[in-house]
C-alpha cells in the first residue's frame, strides 16, 4: 500500500467510471437485467461491452505516467518492474477464479480440483496487456510500435480466417481461438459460461487487445503535451471519429464481436475512449465542472483492488447459502424483488453492491490509502 497524490483528475473520473460500471453489469439481480447491462449476444456491442477494453485503455493512460522513471533505470531493473507486476495480477486472477477454494457436497466441503481452474481472465487479460504493451514502449521506438499494433490487428484478421474452420471462422464453436485454447489449455481450464468450453479471455484475442492498451499509452502522453486544450480536444475528436468510421468499415468483413476481441471492435472501442476521454477534458479541464467527479475517483484511485474486492464479495454471496438458495439469491430474493420485483430490482441490486465497494474504497481514500501493485 502507498500513498499517493492524484495525478491527473480527467484520467481518475474515466477509470472510475469504467469500474463502477463493471461492478455494476457483473452483479445482477435475480429479476433480469436492462439491456444496456447485457453484452451483445454475439456479434455488435451494448454499453456493458465498452467497460473492458475501456479499463485497457485507462491502465495504458496510467502507464504514460508510471513508465517515466523507466528511462532512468537499468535494463534489468525495468524487467524486474514489469514482470513482476504481470505476476501478480495474473495470480490474483487466477486465484480469484479458484476462490473460493473448496465446495459443498453431499459429504462436506472438498477442495476445488486445480485440474478444473480456469486458467485466463479478465485480470489475467489485464496482465498480459500490460506486459506486452509495456516491454513494446519501453524498447521499441513510437513508429515501431505502432508498427507492430497494425501488424497485430491485420495479423489477428488473418489468423482468425486463416486458421479457424472454414465457414465458421467467426462462430463460437469454430473460431481460431477457441481451437487454439482447447490445444494449450484445455476445456477444463477455459471459460464455460457460455454453456461450452469457451474462453473470450483466450490466448489469441490477447493480442489485439495490447492495442487498446497502446492507444491508452500515446493518449496519454499527448494528452499531458497538448490534450488539454481546445485544439488538442479536437485533434481528440477527430481521431475518435476515424476510428468509430474504420471499425464500422472494417466490420462489413471482419465483424465486431467483442467475445472475439475482433479488430474491428479494437478500433470500436478506441475511438469510443477517445471521445469520452475528449468530453471529459472539456468538461472538467475547459469548463472546470468538477462536481461530482469525487465520486468517480474513489473508484479510479484504486480500480484494480476494488474490482478484486467486488469479484470476491460477489463469489462469498454466492458460496454461503441460507436454506437452499445462495446468499446472493436470498439477498435479491428477499429484499430487492421485494421491493421492486423484476429488472428494476435487479438494477437496485446492482447498485447497492456497487456502493458497498465503493464506501471501502471511500474510507481508504479517505485514509489516503492507495493499493498499487
Amino acid at each position: 500500500m502507498t500513498q499517493s497524490p492524484q495525478r491527473f483528475l480527467p484520467l481518475d473520473v474515466l477509470r472510475g467510471m469504467t469500474v463502477c460500471f463493471m461492478i455494476i453489469v457483473n452483479t445482477g439481480g435475480t429479476g433480469g437485467t436492462y439491456w444496456p447491462l447485457d453484452h451483445a449476444a454475439w456479434h455488435g456491442w451494448t454499453p456493458t461491452d465498452l467497460v473492458f477494453p475501456s479499463f485497457l485503455f485507462a491502465v495504458g493512460n496510467a502507464m504514460s505516467f508510471s513508465m517515466r522513471k523507466y528511462e532512468q533505470l537499468g535494463n534489468a531493473a525495468v524487467l524486474g518492474k514489469i514482470f513482476k507486476r504481470t505476476l501478480i495480477i495474473f495470480l490474483l486472477g487466477f486465484l480469484m477464479y479458484w476462490f473460493p477454494f473448496v465446495h459443498l457436497t453431499d459429504h462436506g466441503y472438498e477442495l476445488n480440483p486445480f485440474d478444473h481452474t480456469r486458467i485466463l481472465g479478465v485480470l489475467q487479460r489485464i496482465a498480459l496487456c500490460y506486459c506486452i504493451a509495456s516491454l513494446l514502449i519501453h524498447y521499441c521506438s513510437k513508429k515501431v510500435v505502432w508498427g507492430i499494433s497494425a501488424l497485430f490487428l491485420l495479423g489477428y484478421w488473418l489468423v482468425m480466417w486463416q486458421f479457424g474452420v472454414p465457414g465458421q471462422q467467426y462462430t463460437i464453436t469454430g473460431n481460431a481461438g477457441i481451437l487454439l485454447d482447447k490445444l494449450v489449455m484445455g476445456e477444463n481450464h477455459m471459460y464455460h459460461g457460455e454453456g461450452i468450453a469457451f474462453d473470450p479471455e483466450g490466448i489469441l484475442s490477447t493480442i489485439p487487445a495490447v492495442v487498446n492498451v497502446v492507444a491508452g499509452y500515446y493518449t496519454g502522453l499527448f494528452v499531458q503535451q497538448q490534450g488539454r486544450t481546445k485544439q488538442g480536444i479536437q485533434r481528440m475528436v477527430l481521431a475518435g471519429i476515424v476510428c468509430f468510421a474504420l471499425a464500422y468499415a472494417w466490420n462489413t468483413v471482419f465483424p465486431i464481436n467483442k467475445k472475439l476481441w475482433t479488430s474491428s471492435y479494437v478500433l470500436l472501442t478506441i475511438g469510443i475512449d477517445l471521445l469520452l476521454l475528449a468530453l471529459l477534458i472539456f468538461v472538467v479541464d475547459i469548463l472546470g465542472f468538477t462536481k461530482g467527479t469525487g465520486f468517480f475517483t474513489v473508484f479510479g484511485k484504486n480500480p484494480l483492488f476494488l474490482y478484486l474486492l467486488s469479484e470476491i464479495l460477489a463469489m462469498l454471496f454466492y458460496f454461503f447459502r441460507v436454506g437452499n438458495v445462495s446468499l446472493y439469491q436470498w439477498i435479491n430474493d428477499s429484499f430487492f424483488q421485494t421491493l421492486s420485483p423484476g429488472k428494476f430490482g435487479s438494477l437496485l441490486f446492482s447498485l447497492a453492491f456497487m456502493l458497498t465497494c465503493w464506501l471501502v474504497g471511500f474510507i481508504l481514500d479517505k485514509k489516503k490509502i492507495y493499493v498499487r501493485v
